[in-house]
């Protein structure tokens, strides 16, 4: 399907316009400016003048920002969202400068682990704006523990604050924090010499970087892990290849990704049901699909990607996060294969179900963009979706 360019203001006074459920000819006759320089400037054949740009704002009823600033700028997170990472940053910046003095009172190291196992958990289900408000006091508290009276499950539980410090900051759109974390995670995981904690840190780090450093990343992995059978080692090994999977499919590489699959499908199979209780992976038949599916969708094979979508069943025992980002990824599908309702349906699922993170992920913006650019008059769902988006 056609996309609208968000470096062109002419598209994004058109989806303005439709989200305000008005035709070409309606806005014109709002404005100083004929219907035929109108559809010039919408499908990009002349530029947006600052005084018809200042003209549609105000007739649309909205900032001219909206229609002429930085493709970013809808993305901007508001001040609420700064407040809340700003103490996360500033929590991962003192990781090495040892005891803290002004501590007060500091929970007994069991208490801390649990509570950054209950973290992990938290943002399993989504509930993105507890954990990161947790989070910086968390960090704090496991930091001087670890410098005081270190022990390895301490480093493991600091470890494992900082993984959850890495996805907050990436579901809530901080990449460049989320890298600061993952650095922290890599080294308490050195620290508390758990191999499987070190190849958890290296997968994250595939699927950030999106370069050449990627599959790298993933054989370190695996190298940590020769020669472990275990339960644990077995579902990270999968992971892995999941991981490798979803960079395969970046490179357009179908031979790679089947055998990633294969290999990874094999692993689940020996681990047996959905191993949520390793390091919060989830592991298993479901997750292999799940990836499967998000490689299709990579790759543009968006009729393959439907049939799986379609036969996919999520069982009601799976993670909040799983289950919201599996109907993004439907709502995707569904709207390139030219089915718009059942689209927007499994958009707004994903609402009820996530409304934190569905609101923060990337495919939540291409899938609203993509319905309002496919419909001439948006509905009042689809419009209070743009709207809760930012659009």
């Amino acid at each position: 399907m056609p996309r609208p360019d968000d470096d062109h203001t002419g598209a994004r006074i058109r989806e303005q316009r439709r989200l305000a459920r008005l035709t070409q000819r309606e806005l014109a006759a709002r404005i100083p400016y004929s219907l035929s320089l109108l559809n010039q400037v919408e499908c990009g054949a002349r530029p947006a003048s600052e005084g018809l740009v200042k003209a549609v704002a105000q007739a649309l009823r909205v900032e001219t920002s909206t229609l002429s600033g930085p493709p970013s700028l809808a993305s901007l997170t508001p001040d609420r969202l700064v407040a809340l990472v700003t103490p996360i940053r500033e929590a991962l910046d003192a990781y090495d400068l040892g005891p803290n003095p002004h501590l007060v009172e500091i929970r007994p190291a069991p208490v801390l682990i649990k509570a950054a196992d209950e973290a992990c958990r938290q943002v399993r289900a989504t509930h993105l704006r507890a954990v990161a408000k947790a989070l910086p006091g968390l960090i704090v508290e496991l930091t001087h523990t670890a410098s005081t009276t270190p022990s390895t499950g301490v480093w493991q539980a600091l470890a494992s604050v900082y993984r959850t410090a890495h996805d907050v900051a990436l579901k809530l759109g901080y990449p460049d924090l989320s890298r600061v974390a993952l650095d922290r995670m890599g080294w308490a995981a050195d620290q508390a010499s758990d191999p499987c904690l070190e190849a958890v840190q290296l997968y994250k780090r595939a699927i950030l970087v999106r370069n050449s450093t990627s599959l790298r990343l993933i054989d370190a992995g695996h190298r940590l892990l020769e020669g472990e059978t275990s339960r644990e080692s077995l579902a990270v090994a999968g992971q892995l290849h999941l991981g490798a999977a979803t960079v395969a499919a970046r490179a357009g590489d179908r031979s790679a990704v089947e055998n990633r699959i294969a290999a990874a499908r094999a692993l689940a199979e020996q681990v047996g049901g959905e191993a949520g209780e390793v390091h919060w992976l989830s592991f298993g038949r479901v997750n292999v699909a799940l990836h499967d599916l998000g490689a299709a969708i990579t790759m543009r094979s968006y009729d393959q990607a439907l049939v799986q979508a379609r036969n996919l069943q999520m069982p009601p025992s799976a993670l909040t996060s799983r289950r919201a980002r599996y109907m993004v990824d439907r709502a995707l599908v569904e709207m390139e294969t030219g089915h718009v309702d059942t689209s927007l349906k499994y958009l707004l699922r994903a609402r009820r179900a996530a409304p934190e993170q569905t609101r923060h992920l990337p495919g939540t913006r291409v899938v609203v963009r993509g319905l309002v650019h496919l419909s001439r008059r948006p509905s009042e769902n689809l419009g209070g979706m743009a709207r809760w988006v930012g659009l």
